[in-house]
Parts: C-alpha cells; sequence; structure tokens
C-alpha cells in the first residue's frame, strides 16, 4: 500500500461534476461580484493584449472564487492581477521553475519530517504511547496552503496557471506537450482554501485509524475451536485484515487447513460485528473460540468478556466528520467522494462504480467459479473469495518457502542489501539497479507494511514489511516485493520525469498496478521458477478471481460513504448496522448465487476502510493495469517499458494508459483471458 500525505493530497485536487450529490455544505463566496470580474479582466486584456485572454478569462475568476474581503477591496484586487500577471512566455517559464524548485523544497522536508515523527508509529520501536500518537498526528504542512494565500503565493500561482477541469484535461490533454501537462499541473495546486486547522484535525483522525490499525493483532495459537484445540503455532500473530487474509489463502490444499480457514473466517465475522472479546485484541492471556465467541482461561475455565465497544465504526465516523469540515471550503469538490474519485482519482465515481459492477457480474464469473469448486473438491465457502490455488506457489510448501526466505533475508538490511540484484534479475542495467535502489531504505514495519515516496531528490523513499526475530518469512517477502514495486515507481516517476509537477502518476491504481507486477514474480526472484506451460492460464485466473473479490470489497467502501452523507449525524452503533447491511446487500446481489450462500458479511473486513477511506477502489483498477500491462509485456522488453512508462509522470488516466500500452483502461481483456483460460483447463489441456 502506498502512503499519501496530507500535503499530496491537498495539492491533488481537479475539479468535475459527478452524478453523487453532496450536501450543501459550501461556505458563502466571499470573492469579488461577477460585474467587477468582467471588468478587471477587460482591463487586462486591454493592458497585456489578447494573444493570452483566454488564460486571463479563466484565471482571473478563479482567483476572485477564492479572494476574501481580508485579501482586500475590489480595487486592490484589480491591482494585484495587473501587477502579478506574467504576459511574456521566458518570465512565465523562469516563474514556473521557480515555484518547482521551491515546492520541491517544501513537499520535500514537510515529508521528510512526517516520516520522521511516524517512526514509532510505523516501525517496531517499543511500545505506542500518547506522546507518540501526538508528534505522529502532526502535520508540519498543515498551514502552507493557508499562510500562501495570506501571503498572495497562492493567488500569484493561481492567477498564471489556471485550473483546468477533467474535462478539458481529456479534451486537451491529447495534444498537450509535456511542458503543457507540467504547466496545468501546477495549476491544480490551489482550487480550495481549507484552514489549517481543518487539514490538522484530518491529520489527528487518520493518524489515530492508522495506529488503531497497526496494532490490531491475533495471536492465532491462542484460538480454540469447538474442541478447545488449537490449530496454529503459538507464536503466529496476525494482523487483521492483511495477516488474517493472508493466512488464510496459505492454507489451501494443506493439513487442517480448511478448519483453519474456517476458523479465521470466523474471526473475521467477529471483528466485523464488533463483538470480538477486547481482552483478546493484541493479548495472548485467553483463549477464544470464535465460533462461539466463548472467552476462557488457560485452564479452561469460562470468562465473561466485554466486546470491542464499536472502536472500529468509530474511527469511520471521526474521519468522516474531518472531512465534511473540510467540504466547506471545496466549492469545485464539495464532498470527500468526489475529491477523492474526480479529483484524487481523475476517474468520475459513477463510471467506477459502473466498471466494478459489468465485471462482477460477468457471467464468466461463474465459470471460474465452477473450475474453483471442481479444484477443491467441495461446495464453496464465503471465504474462497480469496482461492489461491492458481498461483504457482500454492504446489509449495510454505514452511519451506519461509526456510528459504529466512535464510536469505535474515534481517531488513540483507534485504536492502539484495534490491540492486533484483533489479538485475528483472532486467535492469546494473547503473541504472544502482541508482534506483541507493533511493530506496528499508525498515521492519509494526504494521502490514506499505511503501512511503519521497518528495524531492534529495530523498529515499521507505519500504517496510514485517521482519521478524529469526528473518523474514515468506508472507514478508511477498509483501516487500509488492512493496518494491512501489518504490521502483516512487523514484523512477520523480527523478525521471521531464518536470516536477509532473512527478508521480494518474493515480495510486498505477503504482499499484506495478506492485502487483513485481508481487507476481516473486519466486522466480528465489530462483523458483515455474514449469508449468499453462503458467499464463493461471496468472489470468488469478488474477480475475483477486479482481473480482477486490471489486465487491470496493463497493461495499463507496457506498459505505454514500451512507455516511446521507446520514451525517450517524454513530457508530448505527455506521455499524449499516456496514454490515450494506455488505450483505453487495454479497447477496453479486456472490450468493456464486457461492450458494445468502447474507455473509466478509465484504466489511478490509482495515483500509478504516485508516484509507476509499482508497480500496485502486486496487481492482490496479488489477486491470497491471493485466494491460502484463499483456504489453510480453512483446516488449520489461525493464526498458517500465522505465518508459513510469518517466511519462501525472498525465491523467486514460491518456497515460493510451501512451503505455495502446488503450485505454479496460476490463474486457482480463474477462476474456479469464474465459479462454477456462475453456483451456476444461478441455483437459493442463490439470
Amino acid at each position: 500500500m502506498r502512503i499519501l500525505t496530507v500535503i499530496s493530497i491537498v495539492m491533488i485536487m481537479f475539479s468535475c461534476n459527478n452524478n453523487f450529490k453532496a450536501p450543501d455544505l459550501m461556505n458563502k463566496n466571499e470573492g469579488i461580484d461577477k460585474n467587477a470580474v468582467s471588468a478587471i479582466i477587460d482591463s487586462m486584456i486591454a493592458k497585456f493584449g489578447t494573444d493570452n485572454q483566454e488564460r486571463i478569462k479563466k484565471a482571473v475568476s478563479q482567483v476572485a472564487e477564492l479572494w476574501k474581503e481580508s485579501d482586500g477591496n475590489s480595487d486592490e484586487f484589480k491591482q494585484f492581477c495587473l501587477s502579478n500577471f506574467y504576459n511574456d512566455d521566458k518570465e512565465l517559464d523562469l516563474l514556473f521553475n521557480k515555484i518547482s524548485r521551491n515546492y520541491e523544497v517544501l513537499n520535500g522536508y514537510f515529508n521528510k519530517i512526517s516520516i520522521e515523527l511516524k517512526k514509532p508509529l510505523h516501525l517496531d520501536m517499543g511500545d505506542i504511547n500518547a506522546i507518540d500518537e501526538l508528534f505522529g498526528s502532526y502535520e508540519p504542512s498543515s498551514h502552507l496552503t493557508e499562510d500562501f494565500f495570506v501571503n498572495k503565493l497562492a493567488f500569484i500561482v493561481m492567477l498564471n496557471f489556471p485550473h483546468y477541469s477533467l474535462s478539458e484535461k481529456a479534451e486537451n490533454g491529447k495534444s498537450w506537450t509535456s511542458k503543457q501537462w507540467a504547466y496545468a499541473r501546477v495549476g491544480d495546486m490551489y482550487t480550495s482554501r481549507v484552514p489549517a486547522d481543518l487539514l490538522q484535525n484530518y491529520s489527528n483522525k487518520t493518524t489515530s485509524a492508522d495506529t488503531y490499525i497497526s496494532e490490531y493483532n491475533i495471536y492465532m495459537g491462542n484460538l480454540i475451536n469447538l474442541d478447545k484445540k488449537t490449530l496454529f503455532p503459538a507464536e503466529l500473530k496476525l494482523i487483521t485484515h492483511w495477516g488474517l487474509r493472508d493466512e488464510l489463502k496459505s492454507n489451501y490444499n494443506v493439513e487442517n487447513g480448511f478448519d483453519k480457514q474456517k476458523m479465521i473466517y470466523a474471526v473475521m465475522k467477529n471483528i466485523i460485528s464488533q463483538e470480538i472479546p477486547e481482552s483478546v485484541i493484541n493479548s495472548n492471556e485467553n483463549l477464544w473460540n470464535p465460533f462461539e465467541n466463548k472467552l476462557f482461561k488457560n485452564d479452561g475455565t469460562e470468562i465473561k468478556f466485554k466486546p470491542e465497544p464499536n472502536v472500529r465504526y468509530q474511527h469511520i465516523i471521526e474521519v468522516f466528520n474531518a472531512q465534511t469540515e473540510i467540504d466547506k471550503y471545496n466549492p469545485l469538490e464539495p464532498s470527500y467522494i468526489q475529491r477523492k474519485f474526480d479529483g484524487e482519482m481523475e476517474l468520475l465515481q459513477d463510471e467506477v462504480e459502473k466498471l466494478f459492477i459489468d465485471y462482477i457480474s460477468s457471467p464468466t464469473i461463474k465459470e471460474v467459479a465452477e473450475l474453483i469448486k471442481k479444484r477443491l473438491g467441495r461446495n464453496l465457502e464465503p471465504f474462497d473469495i480469496w482461492y489461491d490455488g492458481f498461483k504457482s506457489r500454492s504446489s509449495i510448501n510454505e514452511e519451506e518457502l519461509n526456510k528459504i526466505v529466512s535464510a536469505k533475508y535474515p534481517s531488513k538490511d540483507a534485504f536492502e542489501k539484495d534490491l540492486p540484484s533484483i533489479l538485475v534479475k528483472l532486467g535492469f542495467q546494473q547503473e541504472k539497479a544502482n541508482f534506483i535502489t541507493s533511493k530506496i531504505v528499508v525498515d521492519a514495519s509494526r504494521g502490514a507494511g506499505h511503501a512511503w515516496g519521497a518528495e524531492m531528490k534529495d530523498d529515499k523513499s521507505r519500504l517496510r514489511t514485517r521482519v521478524g526475530d529469526k528473518g523474514m518469512d515468506y508472507k514478508g517477502y511477498n509483501i516487500a516485493v509488492h512493496e518494491f514495486g512501489h518504490n521502483v515507481e516512487q523514484t523512477i516517476s520523480l527523478h525521471d520525469v521531464d518536470f516536477y509537477s509532473l512527478r508521480g502518476v494518474p493515480n495510486t491504481a498505477f503504482t499499484e498496478a506495478l506492485a502487483f507486477v513485481f508481487q507476481e514474480r516473486d519466486l522466480e526472484l528465489l530462483n523458483i521458477k515455474s514449469t508449468d506451460e499453462n503458467k499464463k492460464h493461471l496468472m489470468a485466473l488469478d488474477n480475475f478471481w483477486s479482481t473480482y473479490e477486490i471489486m465487491g470489497v470496493s463497493l461495499v467502501d463507496q457506498k459505505v460513504w454514500k451512507w455516511l452523507y446521507e446520514h451525517p449525524k450517524a454513530n457508530a452503533e448505527e455506521l455499524k448496522v449499516a456496514v454490515n447491511s450494506i455488505s450483505i446487500e453487495v454479497w447477496n446481489t453479486y456472490y450468493a448465487d456464486v457461492f450458494g450462500i445468502k447474507d455473509q458479511p466478509i465484504l466489511a473486513i478490509y482495515s483500509h476502510m478504516i485508516d484509507a477511506p476509499l482508497y480500496l477502489s485502486a486496487y481492482p483498477i490496479g488489477l486491470l493495469i497491471q493485466f494491460q500491462l502484463e499483456k504489453h509485456f510480453e512483446t516488449h522488453d520489461f525493464a526498458t517499458e517500465v522505465q518508459r512508462i513510469y518517466k511519462t509522470g501525472r498525465l491523467i488516466p486514460q491518456i497515460w494508459m493510451k501512451n503505455a500500452v495502446g488503450s485505454e483502461i479496460s476490463a474486457q481483456p482480463m474477462i476474456d483471458a479469464a474465459s479462454e483460460a477456462v475453456k483451456v483447463v476444461e478441455s483437459g489441456k493442463m490439470e
């Protein structure tokens, strides 16, 4: 998972209409009267000529929208515009270069401060206490936007680099040069004027939610079944949801695997319902039967317990409330849903929702489900949304994989040292591999793991994964390879782009895509090669089923946020009921007929819903992009194309994809490949 800092979110705000109707929460505009704006535009065109009249009209109107009485009266506004508009192309380019240089300094050091302050929360540096959370939740960039409006630097940026809507970018961006795109991205920096205290408040709430999730572990050796027997090793401690999900996936075709999976699923359901005993979270003091939800002392004596008091849902409420306060200061995108999709992702929410629904309603879903049922030799269970039997590693004992990985990477330093050779194995030239990996630091993570990119060329990106006392295990390694893909993207898209304002990718789905591409090669990087001639078909089926699963989870996430906007005064108990109802509704609509079982809440288990709201949609879109990239890599050199594609920078998604692989984002290639793979299997040409 890629981490986005508040400063990045603040600076990624664009405009576009969406069918979603947000509450009327906007502030009354203190801006300049429209008649006065028209007169000022006429005065500027008279002074500067008609060559830049369209830029003048757009920019002056946008500055007027955010200008307050405290910034000056109409005469002062007019004088500001006449004095600070750069009409000459060379002077404008000089202004652009100065803005780029100074924002790299600001973004870079603010980002670096955040990373350092959050280290006790993200890395295992001992127990987390109140002072750690206070420092970790501090957002050093929260006053930047407000300060730059007060000193009018933000207005100078707006006046010379106007903002273009998503529809304008889509229409004009195909013919824009890299410089024009870079100018347009500077124009995206200021489209709202959010008070610093609201940005800091949002940082506080998300940091608190992130800490809650990072500390949410289940001691698996303390779980007992109906016969009061344990199934897992005593030392196995898993974070929810990632660790629980990955453990469940690893128990296909192993001894007691099915029983272990059912136990994990019971744990998940208790977490979603908040009926889980509070005392078993991150504790191994008692034994817990998750099937009957009973708690026991180690001597077998049953004890009463207090369930977790809706903490999971209270965090969502707190984050939502923080965002609704920010809504009031976003005239172009007055809801978090709009800012997340139209703005940050630059894909309309209703279009994303339709893409997902069309996919999970595809007839191919049932075909693949029937294939999985045959391979398992039993009816499907709800947790088979995580079926992992199409991967090559599924036939390899995980204990053996753990031995291989821990011997190769006994510490996080050993993994960091090996990063250049990993890139060389993937086809990168040694010099480029050395450069990219010199910009990456590996840390042992307290949580499941993440990648945190640098915001200036003098800094390094962070790769975090879990590393135990006995070294890295296979799960940690698998996550590390995924995060390494993020880091490679982060480095290329920062250092190799033409202009600083173009750094990065269109949205997080595009960095997830490369992370998935790297993760798919994890065994190959251990020199464990698949001899299966049908690997291509197996990969298509695996990607297809994984996308089916995560699209449902993403739909739940979207529907929950729509529900929140419809019920802005809801409390945690009401939200809990709603989340369970929504997840069951999505299950019954798109999964029940496939699995043969109704009323399952499992799609609500993902921790992203708590600490990374509406991030989940990046995963299925990333999987679709990954599949299209993999098809492209079949006929093109991998390392060369990764570098070419990811140095394009932050264009809008569909233009980026067209430049990358020759076609826009589409689910059809993955659906077609899965359908073909099913036919190959059914014909008996593979096992």
